[in-house]
């Protein structure tokens, strides 16, 4: 005679939630950070399965459900990038990914969790400083991870303000990237070259008085590729 294990029911594992493919899938509700909650409860929307962005609109659509307080939403989408990612972009993704994740256990209260997978997030993420796809500010990304890192690490309990970081470099609305990099320069401050790839530049804005990285420009304007030319400061004559 057949037996089953103890503590369960004949039965039990035709009983488990399942999609059309017959594929185990947990169907209960999930709050906005991604628990699980009671059947019968209305939950948020989770990501369909099946999602297959252009990486602008993942990188759009990631930053609305970060704005919304929803990074586990938020690392679905990027994790869904990540899996379609061609293989020079993937650590990029997966680093992406991991960044939401660890948001994720921050705000869920797993301080230990959420300091270790952002650390990775910035492992993945920095070595694209120098000429990251899509506009994602790699290296400013990188050193937030880690600075959010600290801060949990040290017991900071961290809000929805804190859990929304910029993932693509955008210059203010009604403003062009020449015009940026000019008003940069009327301003006394300087700038230098970080990378460069063909047809798009990479440029460190730094500080008036220490010469200090204070954010970067990710450029493919022809009128900026021009401007800069050959040089790899502002001040190179």
């Amino acid at each position: 005679m057949a037996t089953t294990a103890p503590g369960r029911e004949a039965g039990d594992h035709d009983a488990r939630d399942r999609d059309a493919a017959g594929r185990p899938r947990n169907a209960r509700p999930r709050d906005g950070l991604g628990r699980p909650l009671p059947h019968g409860m209305t939950g948020v929307p989770t990501t369909p399965d099946d999602l297959a962005l252009p990486p602008d609109e993942s990188l759009r659509e990631a930053e609305r459900l970060l704005a919304a307080g929803r990074p586990f939403h938020a690392h679905e989408v990027l994790e869904a990038a990540w899996k379609a990612a061609a293989e020079p972009e993937r650590d990029l993704w997966q680093g992406l990914a991991q960044l939401a994740v660890g948001l994720t256990h921050a705000r869920r209260g797993n301080t230990v969790g959420a300091a270790r997978l952002l650390r990775r997030a910035a492992s993945r993420i920095e070595p694209y400083a120098a000429a990251a796809p899509h506009g994602v500010p790699a290296g400013r990304l990188a050193a937030w991870a880690r600075a959010t890192a600290e801060r949990v690490a040290g017991g900071t309990a961290l809000t929805e303000q804190d859990t929304n970081p910029s993932l693509v470099d955008r210059p203010a609305p009604g403003t062009s990237p020449l015009e940026l990099l000019r008003r940069w320069e009327d301003s006394g401050a300087t700038w230098r070259v970080l990378g460069r790839s063909p047809g798009a530049v990479v440029v460190a804005l730094l500080s008036c008085d220490a010469g200090e990285e204070v954010d970067r420009l990710h450029a493919t304007d022809p009128e900026v590729l021009a401007y800069i030319g050959a040089r790899d400061r502002s001040d190179a004559i």
